[in-house]
């Protein structure tokens, strides 16, 4: 994968990336919403720097540490992405919170229509605005999202200093540890 220019990364302002999704995943990983790199790539969690691929492989989804250009890999290892807001952006903080609600709506759709055992959106502060629960804490949350376990994870980017690479696995890793994975016949 070639590293994306300054000129690419802005061409890829309110791009969209298709979601990696299947009926009866495992997990549904939800992003907040796309970079300008992952934008640029096409790629989900594409910016170097970002530990969603390292996390999600040293909790045990993944036999070997995925690159962003093997998302597609994902799905056999009954594993999926999505995100909240569809738009990249540079900043997190450039989505209003209208955006964030409604991509919950979208994500309560998505679990009732694919039938994940486990949603996990990556991203506790905007998870807290996107299901209007403001005290929510890290972990399994004490409702369901259409039938699946809902999970609020720390955001695995780079930027995120209060979770290191060890304890953001160990985060990922409780999904597992819940039962939230191999339940389900491929």
């Amino acid at each position: 994968m070639t590293r994306p220019t300054r000129e690419d990364l802005e061409a890829a302002r309110d791009k969209t990336i298709p979601d990696v999704i299947a009926a009866d995943l495992d997990v549904l990983f939800c992003g907040i919403n796309p970079g300008l790199y992952s934008g640029a790539t096409g790629f989900h969690f594409a910016r170097p720097g970002n530990r969603f691929w390292p996390a999600l492989h040293q909790a045990g989804f993944t036999p070997r540490q995925l690159r962003p250009a093997e998302q597609d890999e994902l799905l056999s290892h009954g594993v999926g992405i999505t995100n909240l807001v569809a738009r990249t952006t540079a900043l997190a903080d450039e989505l209003r919170e209208d955006e964030l609600r409604d991509g919950a709506e979208r994500l309560a759709r998505l679990a009732g229509q694919y039938r994940p055992l486990a949603v996990a959106v990556v991203g506790i502060s905007a998870y807290r605005v996107a299901f209007a629960r403001p005290k929510a804490r890290v972990g399994r949350q004490p409702h369901d999202l259409d039938g699946a376990a809902l999970w609020a994870l720390p955001n695995p980017s780079g930027l995120n200093a209060h979770y290191q690479l060890p304890a953001l696995a160990a985060e990922f890793r409780a999904i597992r540890q819940a039962g939230a994975t191999g339940e389900r016949s491929r």
